[in-house]
């Protein structure tokens, strides 16, 4: 195991409290775009997480109003009309492998958006557990404007399943702007909070979900993500496996030794 709090990334801005790390992107004079350097730290980061006993939750936050204005222009997009088919499938399977991190880091991730969350910015805040916005959030899956597929970063397989296949087509096909009382009621967005509450709501959510078994937790991610891919009877059966392992945890027994003292139990994660 690693410990990540004091982290000190190049390319975005890192902090932890309380066993949360909060993740606001760089640049909010420019909307905080990502960059080739912040797509493969962001990566890295993520995948190293999975091994951090430091960190139990991560939280997305706005800089400056805003989320992310997702690929630079200047800095991404330019560049990769000059490049070749080789070049262009090793940056696209990077971008992907950000996301499959996100999936596989264990952590439980919520996202708070504010202003502009569009192109990767959206897809960081579909990739993400939990979604919070303000009234003014402006979602778009913009992939089409640029003159590419909407099935970037795994859009096409992650969008249906919070949305609806239909909602999903439309974004995608469309590149429109989603706003926040549509992504609320379409299930994108858990809820909505003003901007001046967003960041200490998103925060409240992740200490409460760091005050349980983080283990479970873990667990949790885990099968919400592989039972998309099970039939009905492996999902049943790979629970009863998860279960049986929480069931070998301190936690577990923390929890029943508490119920009897009538307090309330106290998790430490193992």
């Amino acid at each position: 195991m690693t410990a990540m709090a004091a982290l000190k990334p190049k390319n975005f801005v890192w902090e932890a409290e309380d066993r949360i790390a909060k993740i606001r992107l760089d640049r909010p004079e420019r909307k905080n775009p990502l960059t080739f350097e912040s797509y493969a730290e962001l990566r890295d980061t993520f995948r190293a997480l999975a091994y951090a006993d430091d960190i139990d939750a991560v939280v997305f936050l706005p800089n400056g109003g805003n989320f992310s204005s997702g690929g630079d222009v200047h800095d991404i997009i330019g560049p990769l009309v000059a490049m070749d088919m080789k070049q262009l499938l090793a940056f696209t399977r990077m971008t992907g492998d950000f996301v499959k991190a996100m999936l596989n880091c264990g952590k439980p991730i919520i996202s708070a958006v504010d202003g502009v969350a569009v192109g990767a910015g959206a897809i960081i805040a579909m990739a993400s557990d939990i979604r919070i916005a303000t009234p003014e959030a402006k979602t778009a899956f913009l992939f089409t404007r640029v003159g590419l597929a909407g099935c970037d970063m795994g859009a096409c397989a992650i969008l249906p399943r919070i949305i609806g296949q239909g909602r999903a087509a439309e974004l995608l096909y469309t590149g429109r702007t989603m706003s926040a009382t549509e992504g609320e009621r379409w299930g994108f967005y858990n809820r909505l909070a003003e901007a001046a509450a967003l960041e200490a709501e998103a925060m409240e959510l992740a200490r409460r979900i760091v005050s349980g078994p983080t283990f479970a937790h873990g667990i949790t991610k885990t099968q919400l993500n592989q039972e998309w891919s099970m039939g009905l009877d492996q999902a049943i059966e790979a629970e009863a496996q998860a279960q049986a392992i929480c069931m070998q945890t301190r936690d577990f027994e923390r929890a029943y030794r508490a119920f009897v003292a009538k307090e309330k139990p106290v998790f430490e994660g193992n």
